[in-house]
């Protein structure tokens, strides 16, 4: 039986990305910080607000790029230990798909799931009740009790599929 291999997915572009956005304001982002039991430093929070301020679904190099912007002092493998630290907590969500770069998005207040465009590289993050309620039924019926999931989905937005059509 043969595996199709992951594909590589395109860098996306900013308005490549449909979200629907929580706000965390400065004092969130500071409890964010207390709550991994760490000093509240101004490199720690210029990660977290180029994390929250950026687009989503970023990878740690892409993170480094836009906070080298105006954070030439911070190095790659400050914002990559923290990145690490901030998922080991569960504030950020880490999605890995076979041999790609891990991408990183700060934990919504709300739950969502990802279709990516293996073509453009747009994510669309979308909420569906059933499937929510199907990966609960699959986790009981093997004896899991889930904590915590991600779904990630991927295929051809319409935009490409009709590119390709002409």
């Amino acid at each position: 039986m043969s595996r199709d291999p992951v594909p590589l997915l395109p860098r996306q572009q900013d308005e490549d990305i449909i979200v629907h956005r929580d706000e965390f304001g400065e004092a969130e982002l500071k409890k964010i910080i207390r709550a991994l039991n760490l000093k509240v430093t101004t490199q720690r929070l210029a990660i977290l607000n180029s994390l929250h301020e950026g687009r989503r679904h970023v990878t740690a190099q892409e993170l480094f790029e836009k906070v080298n912007v105006d954070h030439p002092e911070i190095g790659f493998a400050t914002v990559y230990r923290f990145l690490r630290t901030l998922t080991e907590g569960q504030f950020v969500t880490e999605v890995r798909m076979g041999g790609l770069p891990a991408r990183y998005e700060l934990n919504s207040k709300t739950h969502h799931d990802h279709l990516t465009c293996v073509r453009c590289g747009k994510i669309c993050e979308f909420e569906n009740k059933t499937i929510e309620t199907l990966q609960e039924k699959v986790a009981k019926q093997f004896g899991f009790h889930l904590t915590h999931h991600v779904l990630e989905l991927y295929g051809v937005c319409p935009s490409c599929q009709t590119a390709k059509q002409k």
